[in-house]
């Protein structure tokens, strides 16, 4: 951020009066009430974005293999077949009954398997399938109306991924509000050299208010888009927008006893994509920055034919993620190592020591204020959703255009 930061944070100062509890609340999983897929077994043929994003190809050159990715969610299953000998020793910041691995809602785990999944047993495979997955647990408000929760997990175990040697943090969770605890701990990750993904949120059509912890300047905000390229109508909009990726029509765990998958939509599956684009792009390239990481994300990313390097769109930021343009095509630089290409910035932070985790696995700020022009995908709704814009997403045409479709209402907390 370069411009309007004193406005910003005078901002931050009025929004964090109106509150004093820490993103107290959350809402049912963006998978509830969805069509389920018939069996497990089918399951790779609903997973229609690896092919577009020539997935195969990548995984000739790398699997994601060396990197930790800490997920920030309601827990991961790691018995699942997918994420058998995936998942490490992590934290239950929630305070609830369980542990890490006590996934109530099976939200956090399709996150998981969307990002390192085997596909073992008829399960999700993953974009990035050589990862390993560092879980997180906190509370959503169905778990906070059953049980006495810890009112600052997100906080915690934000604070707890950038400790650890996860390089990458995908938290699919979006709030209304924001705390000065969760703007330290955000900027906290990146003095570590991490790089964060969040879910802009779900509710373009309620509001479209920002959500958190996208919001914040240091944190990747990510948008979804459908089978088509198309921005879709939930997927919310605003200069808190970096990137987006696929998130419509995902399949995913129906609920918390993983006996089948459901089809859904959200932000929350697109932020598990781009964050397994950058497990890729990081794992060939381990002694790059975050900041090169991010950087050559964003010069690689899919955006209208015409656009200008480095423009803005409120839709899809920078554009659709495409792992495989770089990491094939070698399109992309890193550029400044010290240089954060999200508040055009210094940042301290360098590349962890780290490429995985130390544990073994298991047995069992203010809204972002980028100034930019929003040639890319067109800022209005109006104008996007009348043009004809092509992208290239792994080298198929789609065109950029809102697409149909509703979303639940989201409470306090949500998943993204």
């Amino acid at each position: 951020m370069t411009a309007g930061t004193s406005r910003m944070w005078s901002r931050i100062s009025r929004q964090a009066l109106a509150f004093t509890v820490a993103l107290a609340g959350a809402c049912a999983t963006s998978l509830v009430g969805t069509a389920p897929v018939a069996v497990a077994a089918d399951i790779r043929s609903k997973q229609w974005y690896l092919d577009a994003m020539h997935a195969e190809e990548i995984w000739k050159k790398t699997t994601g293999e060396g990197i930790t990715v800490a997920v920030i969610d309601t827990g991961v299953n790691s018995s699942t077949p997918s994420l058998k000998g995936k998942v490490l020793n992590g934290l239950d910041a929630s305070d609830a009954k369980g542990d890490a691995t006590d996934d109530y809602s099976g939200h956090g785990t399709t996150m998981a398997e969307l990002i390192a999944g085997t596909g073992k047993g008829g399960g999700l495979k993953g974009l990035a399938p050589g990862t390993k997955i560092l879980p997180l647990r906190i509370s959503d408000t169905d778990l906070q109306n059953e049980e006495s929760v810890n009112a600052r997990d997100a906080e915690e175990a934000i604070r707890f991924a950038a400790d650890s040697d996860a390089r990458i943090i995908s938290m699919s969770f979006a709030s209304d509000f924001m705390t000065q605890q969760e703007i330290d701990a955000v900027r906290y990750v990146e003095s570590k050299g991490k790089l964060f993904f969040a879910g802009v949120g779900n509710k373009a059509e309620k509001g479209n208010k920002p959500q958190y912890p996208a919001s914040y300047p240091e944190v990747v905000g990510v948008a979804a888009t459908d089978r088509d390229g198309r921005v879709a109508d939930y997927s919310q909009h605003g200069d808190f927008v970096d990137i987006a990726a696929p998130g419509s029509d995902i399949p995913g765990w129906c609920d918390n006893t993983f006996t089948r998958y459901c089809d859904g939509d959200g932000t929350s599956s697109a932020t598990a994509l781009a964050s397994a684009s950058a497990a890729l792009i990081w794992s060939a390239h381990p002694d790059w920055t975050a900041n090169q990481v991010l950087r050559v994300m964003f010069e690689s990313a899919a955006r209208p034919e015409g656009s200008k390097e480095g423009t803005l769109s409120n839709y899809l930021g920078h554009g659709i993620v495409r792992p495989n343009a770089h990491i094939t095509r070698g399109l992309g630089k890193p550029g400044d190592a010290n240089l954060s290409p999200l508040t055009n910035k210094k940042t301290s932070g360098a590349a962890p020591a780290g490429s995985t985790a130390s544990s073994s696995p298991t047995a069992s700020q203010a809204p972002k204020d980028k100034r930019a022009s929003d040639a890319v995908a067109a800022s209005n709704k109006k104008t996007e959703g009348g043009s004809q814009l092509s992208l290239i997403l792994g080298g198929a045409a789609v065109v950029v255009v809102l697409a149909a479709g509703a979303f639940g209402v989201i409470r306090k907390r949500s998943t993204a």
